[in-house]
This record gives C-alpha cells, sequence and structure tokens, in this order.
C-alpha cells in the first residue's frame, strides 16, 4: 500500500501556500544558474534528432531528467534538479524533446505526452556510457512520459527507480481544469508558445500541417484534435487523451516510481491522484502534499525544492533497502 499519507512538505514559506503564487514565481522568477553542460546531438531511429544535455560526474550512477510542455532542459526546476543531483555525485542528463531546446528538429513531427520511443533512445544513449544506475525524474509531461515508458516497454535492470512530479495522470481532466478561472493564464502561455512552433512547422511542411487552423487554437482541444493527434498516429483528441494517459498504464509498472502531486496544483484535475493504484500496486507511491502549486514546492531557507530532495530520498530509500 506504498500511498504516503504524510508528506514531510508541509510548511513551505506562507506566501507559497498559494497556489498561483507558488506556481507563477517557480516559473517565471525564481532563478537558478544553468549547469555547465556539455551538448550532444542524438540521431534518431527516424531520421530526426534531439539535443542531451549532461554533465559526467560519476561513472556508475546517473540521472535523467525529463521536461515539462513547451519546455527543455534549462528549465529553472531542472537546473536546480541537476544541481541538487551534481552535489550528491551523480551524473545528470537532461533531455530536450523535440522542437525543444533552442533548436527546431527535420521531420514534421512535434513531441507528446505518449513519446516513450524518444526517451527510451535517450535512456539507451546514457546506458552504453556503462551507467550501472540510472534514475529517472519527470516533470509534468515529462512525468507522462516517464510513467507511460515504465508502463509500456520492458524496462532495463539498470533502471532503479523514478519520480513524477506534478504529473498530469489523466490527461482529458488535465486539459478541463485549465480551462476554468485563473488557470486559462496558464493555458494562454502554453497556447502561444504551440501556435508559434506550429506556424514555424506550417511553413516547413504545408502538405502535414494546415496553417489556417493554427489562428483558431484557443486551448488544447484543437491543438490536439487538429494537430497532436492526426500527426502522431491518433484516431482524434480523445484517443489521443486515453492512450497517453498514465492511469490506464500504471498497473504494468514493476519500476519503483514515485509520483507527487500537490493538492493544489491548479494543472491536475481529481482524477490526476491516482489513489486506488497506489493501494494495490507494490511499485506505484504516491505522495500528496496539501501544498507545492505546479512544478514549485518551494523551501525555506533553500535555493532547491522539495521536489529534488524528495526525489533524492526516494532514490536512497531502495538502495539503502537493498533493492537498488
Amino acid at each position: 500500500m506504498p500511498i504516503i499519507e504524510q508528506s514531510e512538505y508541509i510548511f513551505p514559506p506562507i506566501i507559497h501556500r498559494n497556489r498561483h503564487v507558488s506556481t507563477i514565481y517557480a516559473a517565471l522568477f525564481k532563478k537558478f544558474e544553468v549547469p555547465e553542460y556539455t551538448r550532444e546531438k542524438l540521431e534518431l531511429n527516424d531520421g530526426d534528432f534531439i539535443n542531451i544535455d549532461f554533465i559526467i560526474n560519476d561513472s556508475k550512477k546517473a540521472v535523467i531528467l525529463c521536461h515539462g510542455l513547451e519546455g527543455d532542459s534549462r528549465r529553472t526546476y531542472n537546473n536546480s534538479c541537476a544541481d541538487y543531483f551534481k552535489q550528491k555525485g551523480f551524473s545528470v542528463f537532461a533531455w530536450n524533446n523535440r522542437t525543444c531546446g533552442g533548436e527546431m528538429n527535420r521531420l514534421p513531427r512535434l513531441y507528446h505526452h505518449g513519446a516513450v520511443d524518444d526517451l527510451d533512445e535517450v535512456v539507451q544513449f546514457v546506458l552504453r556510457k556503462g551507467f550501472e544506475d540510472v534514475y529517472l525524474i519527470g516533470y509534468s509531461m515529462g512525468g507522462v512520459q516517464l510513467l507511460n515508458y515504465l508502463g509500456w516497454t520492458k524496462v532495463d535492470e539498470r533502471i532503479k527507480a523514478a519520480v513524477s512530479i506534478s504529473v498530469p495522470t489523466h490527461i482529458a481532466t488535465s486539459a478541463e481544469v485549465l480551462k476554468q478561472g485563473f488557470n486559462r493564464v496558464y493555458l494562454k502561455n502554453f497556447t502561444i508558445d504551440i501556435k508559434r512552433k506550429l506556424k514555424h512547422k506550417a511553413k516547413q511542411f504545408p502538405d502535414f500541417i494546415n496553417s489556417d487552423q493554427i489562428d483558431n487554437i484557443s486551448s488544447f482541444d484543437e491543438v490536439d484534435q487538429y494537430f497532436t493527434a492526426p500527426l502522431h498516429g491518433f484516431a482524434s483528441r480523445d484517443d489521443y487523451y486515453e492512450r497517453v494517459s498514465p492511469e490506464f498504464s500504471l498497473q504494468n509498472i514493476t519500476t519503483p516510481v514515485l509520483i507527487v502531486n500537490s493538492l493544489d496544483d491548479p494543472f491536475l484535475g481529481e482524477r490526476c491522484y491516482p489513489r486506488a493504484i497506489a493501494q494495490t500496486s507494490e511499485y506505484v507511491y504516491l505522495e500528496t502534499p496539501k501544498y507545492g502549486g505546479h512544478c514549485a514546492f518551494p523551501m525555506q531557507n533553500s535555493t532547491y525544492s522539495y521536489a529534488e530532495k524528495r526525489a533524492y530520498a526516494f532514490f536512497e530509500s531502495f538502495k539503502t533497502a537493498g533493492n537498488c
């Protein structure tokens, strides 16, 4: 019954007990220096590429960081997490989804919540370097990719454990929540960025992308119905939402994974707290702090967040128990 009934994240700074203050501060105002990465372009099996930023710090243990929607390897939450794990002696690999990280990809395909083939190529890239213990951390959409990867693929035994932060385990519910109240501010920012990329893609591939539909985007409904679903082989938006929602793949996971979703996360609906699965699974752990916002979890008197601290503690608990 791996539900963490009492989270250690209890008393964030008072101002950050407001979900929107916490979320916006972490996304726009908090600064954390980008680590001194080496960047490598990884050529993919389908002829496209992605960029991976990494730090070789330990030859045996490594952590792979998966960023969120319209993010990249150098977002503040990634920088903070990378530095924290570097200080703990890990090598760090922060990868960029297609179209992310400052360079447009070659093919019409973009990225989506079920892009586990790209994540698998990143994992294989890391494993080829000889690491014995590899851990995964995903934020928001990256957390979805991580969970789907663990649920859909045969996971290498060197993948020891994983943590998903602020993860929408039911995509349709999350999409609906973002249409409500102040949450529309977040939705607007996402759609502005996505529309910019789609316009670029429409110029690259006018036969694949209908540029006339781009200006009509007002929510994820249009993005996913007219672009994400057809470009990536899904029958419709609803088909996409169902097939890529980790709610439907969690029961297949046999690698220890912790989901940390705050109860005040403005991006998550009720079905994004998979309590029933966590109660019966030996491998899926669920922690639901009262506070934390979305990909935020600020701590008093610390430049780091609770997310990376909790991830490290989770990984260490399995090493201590002799399971990793």
